[in-house]
């Protein structure tokens, strides 16, 4: 049992059925006017000239003014006379009967060919009109042939057309059901996000409190004699601040930042900056990917992150991260011992004074020739201001690029470049006008105005899409002298 067409296979048999007809009065059209017309046929030659005929015929013997040779000395001068001149006129007279004899028998020859024209024409002219007739009638008949299939297909069509019908009611029938059936599904994809959301940042708030237990309890099975409390004036080391709350800014990342390895995708085009390093230093450095990555290179490194649930993931991993500030950890590294120090958007997160000291001490802190890498968010880009941005609360002070290039020169860095990455996706620029004539062209004077129109829209449309729609990131990095 054959499958029912669908509408592909509908719209393919009616441009078939167009194409066929298209060439079927292309056909037709050739036919009549490859029709062969009777024209002026050549007439019959004149008839043969027999005007000297007759006086040919009577006129052609010479020999019978032979002179008498009876009689008296008169006659028999002449006839002395024409004894000598006889000879000549003997040839003379065979020349003329042998031409009269050819012209006589010419004449029925040049009598029958003429006629033989005559008839031939006649004959030509009428097979030309019985053929011009046929072909009149031939044309007459294939035109005929579309009216009588069609009257054929008349009861055929008038079925499909009820059955066309009733499918066309039920197919909007179905079409309302499936985008009452869409929208069920969306609202359906929608509350499961939001509950895969909410599940997500129970298990991160049931990680953290139960990290938080364990450690207590490791503090609470040991020796009294060993739980000394310590001075009033020691710091609390920052691997063990709890902060509940600390879970719902890695559930903000996983969201809307990306999963982890679209975002170990984007870092992998750092790893050249620190080929060969070692003492690496990630700061901020979330779920671990770049120390991931830097791992995976045998790059030896270190994370710090201040939310101390970031850190956790990334020892729970296998990987070396403590939960510091930023600032603190590193003033308390000796000077010229990091072989390379990465901040993936972070840098906005920070006040201007913080970041100012945090680059001075960077700066000491790196060895000689030791890169530094400073990805954030490209403000430049209102596209990555207005989406990225604005949408974490966390972040204090949007850097332009030329700000933090700037920075990292006044902080002593050397050959700072800036690398951007992240460029918006074509489908969310603004799109030019595309004009290749067409009426809109055509109806314009010369042919000038809308091409001259577009010109200038699309000249604004490239301004816009500088401003909107250019890179969501960029890095500032700078080599230590």
């Amino acid at each position: 049992m054959s499958e029912p067409a669908d509408s592909d296979d509908l719209a393919r048999l009616r441009r078939e059925r167009l194409d066929a007809d298209r060439l079927y009065n292309d056909a037709l059209t050739a036919v009549d006017r490859a029709m062969q017309h009777v024209r002026e046929l050549p007439h019959p030659p004149p008839g043969y000239d027999e005007f000297q005929i007759t006086p040919l015929n009577e006129r052609w013997e010479l020999l019978r003014l032979k002179p008498s040779e009876r009689g008296g000395w008169l006659r028999r001068f002449r006839a002395h006379v024409w004894g000598m001149v006889a000879p000549l006129f003997e040839r003379q007279e065979a020349f003329n009967a042998a031409l009269v004899d050819h012209v006589n028998r010419n004449v029925a020859v040049h009598r029958e060919t003429t006629r033989a024209i005559e008839s031939t024409l006649a004959l030509l002219r009428g097979e030309l009109e019985r053929l011009a007739s046929f072909q009149s009638r031939l044309v007459l008949y294939a035109q005929q042939i579309t009216p009588y299939v069609d009257t054929k297909d008349r009861e055929v069509a008038g079925l499909v057309a009820a059955v066309g019908a009733g499918l066309s009611a039920l197919g909007d029938e179905v079409q309302k059901r499936g985008e009452s059936s869409l929208v069920h599904e969306r609202r359906y994809d929608a509350q499961l996000d939001e509950l895969r959301g909410a599940v997500a940042l129970v298990q991160r708030a049931t990680g953290t409190v139960k990290r938080e237990l364990d450690r207590r309890a490791a503090v609470e099975e040991r020796p009294a004699d060993a739980r000394v409390p310590p001075p009033d004036d020691a710091p609390t080391p920052p691997s063990r601040t709890f902060d509940l709350n600390a879970y719902k800014y890695v559930g903000f990342e996983d969201r809307f930042r990306g999963s982890p390895e679209d975002i170990r995708e984007r870092l992998s085009a750092y790893l050249p900056y620190f080929q060969g390093a070692r003492d690496v230093i990630d700061i901020g450095c979330g779920r671990g990917e770049f120390l991931d990555l830097l791992r995976e290179r045998g790059i030896p490194a270190r994370g710090v992150d201040l939310n101390g649930e970031m850190a956790a993931i990334c020892r729970e991993r296998g990987l070396h991260a403590d939960a510091a500030d930023a600032l603190s950890y590193l003033a308390a590294q000796p000077d010229a011992s990091l072989g390379g120090l990465f901040a993936a958007q972070v840098v906005e997160h920070l006040q201007p004074d913080y970041l100012t000291q945090l680059l001075d001490v960077a700066g000491r802190k790196l060895r000689p020739g030791a890169r530094i890498v400073l990805e954030t968010v490209n403000p430049a880009c209102w596209a990555a201001f207005f989406s990225s941005y604005i949408r974490d609360i966390s972040h204090v002070q949007p850097l332009h690029p030329d700000t933090l290039q700037y920075l990292l020169l006044a902080s002593g860095f050397q050959r700072v470049e800036i690398r951007y990455s992240a460029p918006v996706p074509e489908e969310w620029k603004l799109q030019p006008v595309r004009v290749s004539g067409g009426p809109a062209a055509d109806r314009a004077p010369a042919g000038e105005l809308v091409p001259a129109m577009a010109a200038v829209f699309n000249e604004n449309v490239d301004k816009l899409n500088g401003l909107l729609f250019t890179y969501l990131d960029y890095a500032a990095i700078g080599e230590r002298p």
